[in-house]
């Protein structure tokens, strides 16, 4: 291809730098494990201060030749902006749900297990 301009094209950022750019502060977390899929709820801190939810669903997809583990994820964040709009809408899409769907017991072994790995950061007190 011919360079008109004599430009150099722009360099995409590393994964490595853009996995640094997103990792914030974590102040409060959970991770809700379901079967090949774990759930990372993170309360992060933003360089303003301002805390944002970070949702990551982890899932194990496939094993390599020496035994490592290969990992699909994908996040999501909100923002304080969306909180009360988004739990609405949650709110309303679990309401329905479990009114549709007939009551299951889950079989041994396959009901989500929550943990808290959480870092919480308690308000300091004013002296």
């Amino acid at each position: 291809m011919i360079n008109l301009f004599n430009r150099t094209p722009k360099e995409e950022p590393s994964r490595v730098q853009r996995e640094d750019r997103e990792d914030k502060e974590i102040v409060f977390s959970k991770a809700v494990k379901a079967g090949k899929r774990v759930y990372y709820l993170d309360v992060k801190k933003d360089r303003r201060g301002d805390l944002f939810l970070s949702v990551t669903e982890s899932k194990r997809k496939s094993v390599t030749e020496d035994g490592q583990f290969i990992f699909e994820k994908h996040k999501i964040f909100l923002y304080k902006e969306d909180f009360d709009k988004f739990e609405e809408a949650m709110t309303e899409v679990l309401s329905y749900m479990r009114k549709a769907m007939p009551v299951v017991e889950p079989a041994e072994g396959t009901e989500a297990e929550v943990e808290s790995d959480a870092t919480v950061e308690e308000p300091k007190a004013e002296e």
